[in-house]
C-alpha cells in the first residue's frame, strides 16, 4: 500500500513524536488526524524520526519486532507484526535500576534477543537461514515507551512511534541455537514478587527466530539488510505488564537464567 501522507505531513509527525520522546509526553492519535494514513506511511515516519537521532548522534544497536503472538495481537487488536529501530542508550543490563520517568506509557514484556554473527538478508530468507546467521541467544525484557495516546491505536500509530519502543533488559546468559531448542523457553514474569505472565517462546510465530527471518525479508523491500552484531529483538510471548516507579521486575527463563531490573 503506498503511502498518502505529503512529505511535509510525514516531517511534522515526526518532529511532534521526537518533542514527545523528549518530554516524555504523548501526542494524539496520528490516524485520528490523519485517517487515510497507510503502513508505508508510518514507516517513513518512522524513518525520518531515525535518521534525526542518527545524525544526533545515537548509534544503532539492533531493532525489534513487535506483535508476534497470538497473545501480542489479542493485547494490542492488531494483527501483523511490526518492526523498530534500537540506539546504543537504551540498552540495560540484568540489575540495573530504570528511570520511569524516561517513559510513557511504562510496560515490560518477555522475550528473547539474538546477536548475528553474519549479515542476513531478504527477500527469501527462512528460519534456517536465521538460525545459521544468529550467534547466540539472550534472555531480554523489552520496555515499552508508548508516545501515542492507546485508545484506538492501530498499527500505523505504532509504527509510527518506533514500534512503541523504549529500552531493553539483557540477561547474562548466552545459548547458542544449536545447543537448546530455543522454541521451549519459558518466561515467568513477576511484580514485586508476585507472577503475573508466562509463556514460552514458541508462542512467537512457532519459532521465535522465525520473526528474523521475517525482518530481514521485510526491510529488504527497502534496500536493506540485517548486519553481523546487531541484537534483534524477536517479540513477546507474554502480555505487556504495566509498571511504575518502585516497581521490582523479575523473569525466569529456566535454563537461560533470570533477568532483575528496578523502576525508580
Amino acid at each position: 500500500m503506498s503511502g498518502r501522507l505529503t512529505p511535509g505531513q510525514i516531517e511534522q509527525i515526526a518532529a511532534e513524536l521526537a518533542e514527545a520522546d523528549r518530554a516524555h509526553g504523548v501526542i494524539a492519535r496520528i490516524t485520528a488526524r490523519y485517517p487515510d494514513a497507510t503502513v508505508e506511511d508510518s514507516y517513513a515516519i518512522q524513518g525520518v524520526w531515525r535518521d534525526k537521532n542518527l545524525a544526533a548522534g545515537r548509534r544503532l544497536v539492533g531493532r525489534k519486532i513487535g506483535l508476534t503472538s497470538k497473545a501480542m495481537q489479542q493485547a494490542t487488536g492488531i494483527t501483523e507484526p511490526d518492526y523498530g529501530v534500537m540506539f546504543d542508550d537504551t540498552v540495560y543490563q540484568d540489575g540495573d535500576e530504570i528511570p520511569v520517568d524516561h517513559f510513557s506509557n511504562v510496560r515490560i514484556e518477555v522475550e528473547l534477543a539474538f546477536v548475528l554473527k553474519e549479515p542476513l538478508e531478504g527477500p527469501d530468507c527462512t528460519v534456517e537461514d536465521a538460525l545459521a546467521a544468529i550467534d547466540y541467544a539472550v534472555p531480554a525484557l523489552e520496555v515499552l515507551n508508548s508516545h501515542i495516546e492507546l485508545e484506538g491505536r492501530t498499527i500505523v500509530d505504532t509504527i509510527s512511534d518506533n514500534a512503541a519502543y523504549g529500552a531493553m533488559v539483557l540477561g547474562s546468559e548466552r545459548r547458542r541455537p544449536d545447543e537448546i531448542d530455543l522454541r521451549w523457553v519459558p518466561g515467568v514474569l513477576s511484580r514485586n514478587g508476585e507472577i503475573e505472565e508466562t509463556g514460552v517462546a514458541a508462542g512467537v510465530l512457532g519459532h521465535p527466530a522465525t520473526g528474523v527471518a521475517w525482518l530481514a525479508n521485510k526491510i529488504s523491500q527497502h534496500g536493506a539488510r540485517l548486519e553481523a552484531g546487531e541484537i534483534i529483538l524477536a517479540g513477546s510471548f507474554t502480555r505487556p505488564m504495566w509498571v511504575e516507579r518502585g516497581d521490582t521486575v523479575h523473569c525466569d527463563y529456566g535454563p537461560m537464567g533470570t533477568i532483575t531490573c528496578r523502576f525508580v
